[in-house]
């Protein structure tokens, strides 16, 4: 509360960049002290978290992934896969994700990206939760294509999509080294956020697609 009172009421956010394991506990610490937020945390039950803050009326922006271009390449494939379900039926699907070891969880960006590409090839057979190769050893991330310097801090995805006879495959694939599109999303979000406190009476969750659409970049 004394922070709260120093910062003023509409000056103070948090930004949540911890474990999976902490979402919703964070989460609901934030709403009982009626603390907005920004989370890039990944993780947790989302779901419950999203629909907590919501029936508080709580101010956030909640999103698995904090780099605008990223989430601008995903609005893309979401809107790809509402105007053509179907185009790529029968191909098949393979996603092979790498980040520092460190980080506990499957790539929540790469549970995005998949949820497209399967509406868009009907791979019903592919699953976010178990059919990601996860790749969290030096080794394997070298052999990938990370560089040595950024083994501390990247996130490199390749989606792969090959046709039934294996004549034709379409390959998409975004890598990030270091940490610095992240933070640059999250001060754009927290601004966006910090604008929302002083122009709307009730809060709720936004996310980037929210920013990106409001042109707070």
């Amino acid at each position: 509360e004394g922070l709260k009172a120093n910062s003023g009421t509409f000056n103070l956010i948090a930004i949540d960049y911890t474990h999976p394991s902490a979402v919703n506990k964070n989460g609901e610490l934030y709403v009982a002290n009626v603390i907005p937020f920004v989370m890039g945390t990944t993780g947790g039950d989302r779901s419950k978290l999203i629909e907590h803050c919501n029936d508080a009326g709580h101010f956030c922006v909640i999103a698995p992934n904090m780099g605008k271009q990223i989430v601008a390449m995903q609005k893309a494939l979401e809107d790809l896969a509402t105007e053509y379900p179907g185009a790529f039926g029968g191909y098949q699907l393979k996603v092979v994700e790498s980040h520092q070891k460190k980080k506990a969880d499957t790539s929540g960006t790469a549970k995005a990206v998949v949820d497209s590409l399967i509406r868009l090839s009907g791979d019903d057979t592919f699953s976010a939760e178990t059919d990601i190769e996860m790749l969290r050893t030096d080794e394997e991330s070298l052999e990938f294509g990370v560089s040595p310097h950024h083994l501390g801090g990247h996130a490199f995805h390749t989606y792969t999509l090959t046709s039934p006879d294996k004549s034709v495959e379409f390959t998409l694939k975004h890598n990030v080294s270091g940490r610095r599109i992240y933070a640059e999303g999250t001060a754009d979000a927290a601004v966006f956020l910090a604008k929302k406190l002083r122009t709307e009476n009730v809060g709720q969750v936004y996310t980037m697609i929210n920013v990106l659409e409001e042109g707070a970049m």
